[in-house]
């Protein structure tokens, strides 16, 4: 492939992935499975299977299907998001808590307060060690750990969090 081409296909992905993004900050969440989808099939093909831009175009996916409530599509683009990211990045990158905290979501959202519960910890393990102790994500953290505790009925356990 000439210098060139990468160049333009590259363009070309971002103005997907942008197009993708407006689309589902307008709610239009159908085309934006669509712009983000162009741009993921253009990343496979030009980047390595373990690049991190590949876990951000499945986990910005998984965002979108999450909205849709499409939990068991968005749990799968999630963990393969996580996939590569334990691949490609340090362990306790911040890029990985937010994957754990993702898949989190969708378990809370499902009803499997157990599950999310795990992952939203996880999540918050990484967040200790990467983030400056005032970070607003781990404020994050520790309100859906809070969060799951409550709709668990474990109201002290949630008030502690």
């Amino acid at each position: 492939m000439l210098l060139n081409e990468a160049s333009n296909e590259d363009d070309e992905s971002y103005c997907y992935r942008r197009l993708g993004m407006i689309k589902d900050n307008l709610g239009q969440y159908n085309e934006a499975i669509k712009f983000r989808q162009k741009s993921l099939d253009i990343d496979e093909k030009t980047l390595p299977p373990n690049h991190p831009d590949l876990a951000a175009s499945y986990n910005n996916i998984g965002n979108v299907y999450r909205k849709m409530g499409e939990y068991s599509k968005a749990l799968s683009l999630y963990e393969r998001s996580l996939e590569i990211q334990k691949i490609a990045l340090p362990p306790n990158h911040p890029d990985l808590a937010a994957s754990y905290n993702n898949i989190g979501l969708v378990y809370d959202e499902m009803g499997e307060y157990s599950k999310a519960l795990s992952y939203y910890e996880r999540s918050l393990e990484i967040r200790k060690i990467a983030l400056p102790p005032n970070h607003p994500d781990l404020a994050a953290s520790y309100n859906n750990i809070g969060l799951v505790y409550d709709e668990m009925g474990e109201y002290s356990k949630a008030l502690s969090s």
